[in-house]
């Protein structure tokens, strides 16, 4: 329950990104007023700048909170997982810097001129916060995180299963295709899916209608993880962008995607879930987010 409402859930809206305006503006502010004090040197900049800093500290701890929610809501097999670790980690020497940077200028509030060792420190905060908040846009917009996190009603996968090809798959000379088994059938609940990994080739297999069926991981559009959509009547939605897919031909039922998913064929072996795998297919990496 607080995680949910630490994400937001509740108002269908990530809290993380939101309360990060408030800091960014705040220390924006405070070099602004620092800025101008040097050529305009009047009363009360230098004080609106230490205010400015105190409440953006205070609003970075707060952001901080929710912020660390969606950070283990992160897979841990997820491209974007380093880039959350070191958004995160740029994030704290930030605050430390402005935190040591209050208490500099608190010592004395009355300078018309904002002091060189504030000043450098302000100018480094605000340099690591722009580093930071352009990790954490393209953790959003490359890498689909906090996107589309409401769509999906039943438990996502929460790792990739790695499962290494036979070696007679692996030869150049290979041909042909080998049913793969990648898990348990009795793993798998109506309406759950799986992400598998055959060495480089991600697969999405999931259940409807007592049926399995596999095809490949990601969308055709923006690349968003297939096996984190929504599943229902015989589609799968994107979870990122709301593409929809017949699961069981792959074609496209609904945009922005234009090109049909890459099927395999399932079956049940001895209460195994196994995947049809060509050859071909197996030595092909697709590109991954």
């Amino acid at each position: 329950m607080i995680k949910d409402a630490l994400e937001g859930k509740p108002l269908r809206h990530p809290l993380h990104p939101f309360l990060v305006h408030f800091p960014i503006g705040l220390f924006t502010l405070s070099l602004i007023l620092d800025l101008i004090s040097l050529w305009y040197p009047l009363d009360g900049l230098y004080r609106g700048a230490f205010y400015a800093i105190v409440l953006g500290v205070i609003c970075s701890l707060t952001a901080a909170i929710p912020g660390f929610a969606d950070f283990l809501d992160i897979r841990k097999d997820h491209p974007a997982k380093p880039k959350a670790r070191l958004h995160m980690i740029l994030n704290l020497i930030m605050v430390v810097t402005f935190a040591i940077d209050a208490w500099v200028r608190g010592q004395d509030l009355f300078f018309l001129r904002t002091p060189i060792l504030p000043l450098l420190l302000s100018i480094l905060g605000v340099l690591l916060l722009s580093i930071s908040g352009y990790i954490g846009g393209a953790m959003i917009y490359d890498d689909g995180i906090a996107v589309g996190r409401h769509r999906r009603r039943t438990r996502t996968p929460p790792e990739t299963i790695g499962i290494a090809l036979p070696p007679t798959m692996r030869a150049e000379s290979a041909t042909g295709a080998q049913m793969i088994a990648v898990a348990d059938a009795d793993s798998v609940s109506e309406g759950e899916s799986l992400r598998v990994d055959l060495s480089g080739t991600v697969i999405a297999v999931v259940k409807l209608d007592g049926a399995f069926y596999a095809f490949q991981e990601f969308c055709t559009h923006r690349f968003g993880p297939l096996s984190e959509g929504c599943l229902k009547e015989g589609q799968v939605e994107c979870p990122w962008h709301g593409s929809r897919f017949d699961v069981r031909t792959g074609k496209v039922l609904h945009g922005p995607a234009k090109v049909d998913l890459k099927t395999y064929p399932v079956r049940v072996c001895q209460g195994k879930i196994c995947v049809e795998l060509a050859a071909t297919a197996a030595k092909a990496t697709p590109t991954q987010v």
